[in-house]
């Protein structure tokens, strides 16, 4: 099988409902005259909304599981230079718009998973995560070691991954600040060590300074103070009922929708606009935090962007405040259908 086979043809029907189908796993790059075979799995033509926290979108072409970062390097080693190529974890920062998602995408939560212990002095211990581990595992995993400072990361309800792409934070925290340094991999399969002072990092920003070709996240260490486990355990357990109390989280979500502008909070100025609880098809505004949109029954990604775009709008035209959106929306529209963000 070539590269080229792995890729989708271009008439297929695409839908949020699109069956996926088991592709076999065995693909030759045309330079090379011995087979890679990779041990994932590759589907076709899979629902994003399967993928995503708010349980809403297109089709993406090809997703591809690797069974570990070994396989994962040989995956995007084989794929065509100029495929489109998006790493997900747990898709809780993610819209994919209704038209689909050209390219492939690359699930991370089930194989780069390893969290462990590296160096160490008398007051503080670096812990190496994978980009597929869940950041409330990295919360837990630094307390169990008696390691503080990693509470925040309790609250985030992503990947270190995501987390690391964003900056995400939340309780004062932020990713960045623990990061000594990461790991990224290279569409030929290379894996690199990058510093901080290699990124330009910002409030839930991170641009390479690098001139280098595309990267992905696939790991970091981080770096926290020798402290009390049981703290650290008692601490994050009252972040958990600060979410309970404020957020919906029973109710799909991908969490703050727009980023905090200076000197403000979005949700306060979101409600203050009275829009609170406001609908745009299955799409609802979280009547217990403002700047949380959920997906209120069978919502499509353009419910969704359509009610992003009205609060955007609305706290635009009182307030003179510009809202950025946190979460990313990328894919294209379904026919007929306007992009509005």
């Amino acid at each position: 099988m070539t590269p080229a086979t792995l890729r989708p043809t271009a008439t297929r029907q695409r839908s949020r409902h699109a069956s996926s189908a088991r592709v076999p796993l065995i693909a030759r790059r045309t330079a090379m005259s011995a087979e890679a075979v990779l041990r994932g799995e590759l589907r076709r033509n899979v629902s994003m909304a399967r993928h995503v926290s708010w349980r809403a979108g297109g089709v993406v072409d090809c997703a591809y599981t690797p069974a570990d970062l070994a396989d994962l390097k040989t995956f995007v080693r084989i794929l065509p230079a100029g495929e489109p190529v998006h790493f997900v974890g747990l898709g809780s920062n993610l819209l994919v718009r209704d038209g689909g998602l050209r390219g492939t995408v690359v699930f991370t939560h089930r194989a780069l998973t390893h969290v462990g212990l590296g160096a160490g002095g008398d007051d503080w211990c670096e812990v190496i995560a994978d980009a597929g581990v869940a950041a409330p595992k990295l919360a837990r995993y630094a307390a169990m070691h008696d390691l503080v400072g990693a509470e925040f990361f309790a609250g985030i309800p992503g990947t270190v991954g995501g987390a690391l792409a964003m900056n995400a934070g939340c309780y004062g925290g932020e990713t960045w600040h623990a990061v000594v340094n990461v790991s990224t991999l290279d569409r030929s399969g290379a894996v690199h060590a990058r510093s901080p002072s290699e990124y330009e990092i910002g409030y839930r920003s991170v641009v390479a300074r690098h001139a280098a070709p595309e990267e992905w996240f696939i790991g970091a260490t981080f770096r926290f103070t020798r402290g009390d486990g049981a703290a650290s355990r008692k601490l994050m357990k009252e972040f958990l009922q600060r979410r309970i109390a404020s957020q919906p989280l029973g109710q799909p979500n991908a969490g703050s929708v727009f980023r905090n502008p200076p000197g403000a909070h979005a949700a306060r100025l979101i409600e203050a606009c009275g829009l609170k609880g406001a609908r745009v098809g299955g799409a609802a505004i979280s009547e217990k935090h403002a700047n949380f949109i959920i997906n209120a029954g069978n919502a499509t990604a353009a419910d969704i962007e359509r009610l992003i775009a009205l609060a955007r709008d609305t706290v635009q035209a009182r307030f003179g405040i510009a809202l950025e959106t946190e979460v990313r929306i990328i894919g294209d529209a379904a026919p007929g259908e306007d992009e509005t963000t």
